[in-house]
């Protein structure tokens, strides 16, 4: 069986109708969407990747969302140098165009917890991009393998720039800010008082932050009073 082959039977055998278009309503992208749900795609990349480590270099152009998903979680998978996973990240990169293809590579790339200087540089480098999808790729990565005892100086004096003005990037902003705040509530709460980012991230953090129930409620009324002050 071809490559070709095999994808097409995994699609057939796990399109979810129902799924699809929950989907659709929840992400918008110009990839055409099967509805496959996430786990049996993460399963499938690791069958993929095991039989063929870079499959995803002779399986192009890729014409739908569950193949670019595939493509995303197989990165995860990837052993070696972290100077060979970061090129292969750079040849992903173009292809999101939506929050979901972008978060699933981010969540699985555990490569980041073991190689934590490299990724930082790596990250700083998405930032300083002007796509998008580079710059939440970065700040999704800062979030899922950042926040910690040794760099969560480092991801606040981050969250102190204003990147630019697109709804992903923002909201990827201000969850960064929430999780800084859940793990490091008084390191965080210092950089709210003095923060000079953008009024929308600043509320958005700040409401996900009291989405959280590992937040009290005296704390919630205070973050709160905050965000009152900040559209006085």
């Amino acid at each position: 069986m071809t490559l070709q082959e095999k994808i097409n039977t995994f699609i057939e055998q796990n399109q979810d109708p129902a799924y699809q278009i929950f989907t659709k309503k929840i992400v918008t992208s110009k990839y055409p969407m099967i509805g496959i749900r996430s786990p049996l795609l993460k399963a499938f990349a690791k069958e993929l990747t095991k039989e063929n480590p870079k499959w995803y270099e002779s399986y192009c152009p890729y014409k739908n969302f569950e193949t670019v998903a595939l493509y995303a979680y197989s990165l995860g998978f990837l052993k070696g140098p972290f100077i060979e996973l970061e090129q292969e990240i750079e040849k992903f990169l173009p292809l999101i165009d939506n929050w979901a293809i972008n978060d699933y590579a981010c969540a699985n790339l555990k490569q980041f917890r073991k190689f934590q200087t490299e990724g930082f540089s790596f990250i700083l480098k998405c930032l300083e991009k002007k796509e998008p999808y580079t710059i939440r790729f970065g700040l999704v990565l800062l979030l899922d393998y950042y926040v910690n005892d040794s760099y969560i100086d480092q991801v606040l004096q981050l969250c102190q720039h204003n990147y630019i003005d697109h709804y992903y990037v923002s909201m990827a902003h201000s969850w960064l800010i929430s999780i800084c705040y859940i793990k490091y509530p008084e390191k965080t709460k210092n950089f709210l008082k003095q923060a000079k980012i953008r009024p929308w991230v600043y509320r958005k953090a700040i409401s996900k932050i009291c989405d959280s129930k590992r937040v009290s409620k005296e704390e919630k009324d205070k973050l709160k009073q905050m965000k009152k002050e900040l559209l006085v």
